[in-house]
């Protein structure tokens, strides 16, 4: 099946393991809450728990360099493509408000990333991830 969107995760390839499975989850929450309509109906399986929806279209994880990162990050605000980003001082905070509050203490082009999600137009999103590589 193909998709017309794409839905994408960009992380830094010097992160340890834990922080890159930590990014992933909070970059994705972003698309969630803010694309409802992405996500699939619930699951309820055979004894009728149910379960939570999730993402009806598969999410890609790539990896690259700072420059990567920071080339398709400043490529998808120029796109005007959803994108959820985490920064290097997130790893600090302890909470919501103090996360917004480090992002929003830091200029754009001065951001410390170590991921970012997108969700777009499939060839806008594969543009903007241009020089990234699938993740290992």
């Amino acid at each position: 099946m193909t998709f017309p969107t794409k839905i994408a995760v960009l992380l830094r390839d010097d992160l340890a393991t834990w922080q890159r499975l930590n990014v992933t989850a909070f970059v994705v929450s972003g698309i969630a809450g803010t694309a409802p309509q992405l996500l699939g109906e619930d699951y309820v399986d055979a004894d009728g728990t149910r379960y939570l929806p999730m993402f009806g279209q598969p999410v890609m994880v790539f990896e690259g360099d700072a420059a990567t990162l920071a080339a398709a990050h400043r490529r998808a605000v120029e796109r005007s493509v959803a994108c959820a980003t985490f920064t290097e001082d997130l790893f600090k905070t302890g909470n919501d408000e103090d996360n917004r509050a480090a992002v929003r203490a830091v200029h754009q082009a001065d951001l410390r990333l170590v991921g970012i999600a997108v969700h777009g137009p499939k060839n806008a999103v594969d543009r903007i991830l241009k020089g990234a590589r699938l993740h290992r």
